[in-house]
């Protein structure tokens, strides 16, 4: 009996989806559990898995919008091969007459057979063959341009440039700069790594120390762990940190979530998880909702200085960035010292300058004395 292909759930606010690069065509063979297509969202790419071994066969084409639930398709376990939808049957051999020389080609002909001069019961199959392909191939700019290709956006594109779009309209969006000495951190992390990894299994990074200095600071600035809602503020109970990770097919934001109930070690483990899930195109919209503040880290790319956007609809976001050693003020001489700066973009609506500020400082010293995270400073 042969298996149905279904679109999973993929979160309770996504009910549709779009077909997007099909992995393997109607009629191939598969085993069970192998990717055969990915589906796009306005949240995020999942690939859809093969439910059994056999022989797939498939109902939609790349670019189809699908509801979750629909049937796309089934597997046949008896793996008897089925040909590929919409590829056409081998046509009888036919008597042809031996078409005409075509003229020769001027100079401002191009040396290319088209459909008009190809025989005439080759161009059914030449057509066809072109329409079969036509989703797998860029769309190429007017001769005239030439190297110019075009690519359709993704789902997942157009939604993140939408919300881009929407911040900038809809939020008074400031930001506000700092500076962080990272001695103090770098410190604990060369002498504690060793038992840290023996003891979870897991390396000791920056990003730990950062989210708990967060909580720290948002437990004292509480309307940037706020949003707005219609004309009132809402305080969530709880700190739901996202942190972004960028993929290939776009920027995501899984959340960490009760952050302040979390031990350096179980942030660690959950970054490297969501890190994993997010490359490998796994991560699920369950991941990506809910967060309260956002952390992203230019530094990884190498960014010295930028201005994050906010992730709607939180009403604050740091910006981290490259370590760089550099010259600095101490007890009034100058030293050489690991710096970071930092960015902190808000929705001045409903956060204040003195509190932005107050947020930066506050992380600023928590960073510098990590010790102030154990006596809740």
């Amino acid at each position: 009996m042969d298996v149905q292909i279904k679109i999973p759930s993929m979160g309770e606010s996504v009910v549709e989806a779009t077909i997007g690069t099909i992995l393997k065509p109607s009629g191939s063979v598969v085993k069970m559990d192998e990717e055969i297509l990915e589906l796009e969202t306005d949240k995020v790419n999942q690939v859809l898995y093969a439910p059994a071994a056999g022989t797939m066969t498939l109902t939609v084409q790349s670019g189809d919008v699908v509801k979750v639930g629909q049937v796309i398709g089934s597997v046949n376990p008896s793996g008897a091969a089925a040909p590929a939808k919409g590829k056409p049957e081998e046509p009888a051999p036919v008597a042809l007459e031996k078409p005409k020389p075509a003229p020769a080609p001027s100079a401002e002909t191009p040396k290319k057979a088209t459909p008009s001069s190809l025989p005439a019961a080759r161009i059914p199959i030449e057509e066809s063959l072109a329409s079969s392909f036509k989703e797998e191939k860029p769309v190429i700019a007017s001769p005239a341009v030439e190297g110019q290709t075009r690519k359709k956006m993704t789902k997942l594109r157009r939604t993140i440039a939408q919300r881009l779009v929407e911040v900038k309209n809809q939020t008074a969006m400031l930001t506000t700069f700092n500076e962080v000495d990272m001695s103090a951190i770098m410190q604990v992390r060369e002498k504690e790594q060793e038992n840290f990894q023996k003891l979870h299994g897991i390396k000791l990074g920056f990003m730990s120390f950062f989210v708990k200095a967060c909580v720290a600071a948002l437990q004292k600035y509480p309307d940037i762990n706020a949003r707005i809602e219609g004309d009132e503020i809402v305080y969530p109970g709880s700190y739901d940190i996202g942190v972004a990770v960028g993929t290939e097919k776009g920027l995501m934001v899984p959340v960490i979530r009760n952050a302040d109930r979390l031990s350096y070690a179980e942030i660690e483990k959950q970054l490297k998880q969501f890190a994993e899930k997010a490359r490998g195109g796994t991560i699920s919209i369950d991941d990506l909702q809910g967060g309260t503040f956002t952390i992203t880290n230019g530094g990884v790319y190498g960014s010295l200085l930028s201005t994050p956007i906010l992730n709607p609809p939180q009403s604050g976001i740091l910006g981290m960035h490259n370590i760089v050693k550099r010259p600095v003020v101490v007890n009034d001489a100058v030293v050489i010292r690991p710096m970071m700066y930092l960015a902190l973009s808000y929705d001045h609506r409903i956060v204040d300058g003195k509190e932005s500020i107050g947020f930066l400082v506050h992380l600023k010293n928590s960073l510098e004395e990590p010790t102030r995270l154990l006596l809740d400073l």
